[in-house]
């Protein structure tokens, strides 16, 4: 197959499907992290390319329930935040939009109720694919199966303890909070490449 990543620069999906001997791109405005088939810019310059599936990673940090406090700081809505996070929905809507592609993945964590967003497919956790992390993550898919738990891991490490991989501070928190599990990756390669 001929698989479109989508707002990816880690590499990770990508290339647990060419691990699988697929021909994979990612394609980020962010350059790659690993040596590989990548384009770096916007996703609509190669959206309309032929592909067979596309997983998306659209930009989740307006979006995200877990920055509800900023959406409704000293209990009002922030329109300022609630304009950002528009904007994130109606990317991710341009993405679920496309119909030329016959197999769509997208991914995002659980959004704020005001963002509306569509009705997902499915949600997983990095547990049930061998990472001993929670953070419920949902799945949008068209013509791909909901993806089935690999290796599920009973010591589960909270994303709400201060100072844990997920809530870590620095320059590279965002970052390690938009972590795509490997598990996942590889359980996506196996099961509908």
């Amino acid at each position: 197959m001929k698989v479109l990543v989508a707002c990816e620069y880690s590499g990770t999906v990508r290339d647990a499907f060419i691990a699988k001997g697929h021909e994979a791109i990612s394609c980020d405005i962010l350059p790659t992290e690993k040596e590989g088939p990548h384009y770096t810019g916007d996703i609509f310059d190669i959206l309309y390319d032929d592909y067979d599936m596309m997983i998306a990673h659209p930009p989740c940090t307006y979006l995200s329930n877990a920055g509800a406090r900023f959406l409704y700081p000293e209990k009002k809505l922030s329109y300022l935040r609630y304009k950002q996070g528009m904007i994130g929905k109606n990317f991710f809507i341009k993405l679920w939009s496309v119909k030329h592609i016959p197999k769509v993945c997208i991914e995002n964590p659980v959004s704020s109720t005001v963002f509306a967003m569509p009705q997902y497919s499915q949600q997983i956790q990095p547990y049930d694919f061998g990472h001993p992390v929670s953070k419920k993550t949902r799945l949008w898919l068209r013509n791909l199966p909901p993806l089935m738990p690999t290796n599920i891991v009973e010591t589960r490490q909270s994303t709400k303890v201060a100072g844990n991989w997920f809530n870590a501070g620095g320059k590279d928190r965002q970052k390690n909070r938009a972590k795509f599990f490997q598990g996942w990756a590889d359980a996506m390669a196996e099961q509908w490449g």
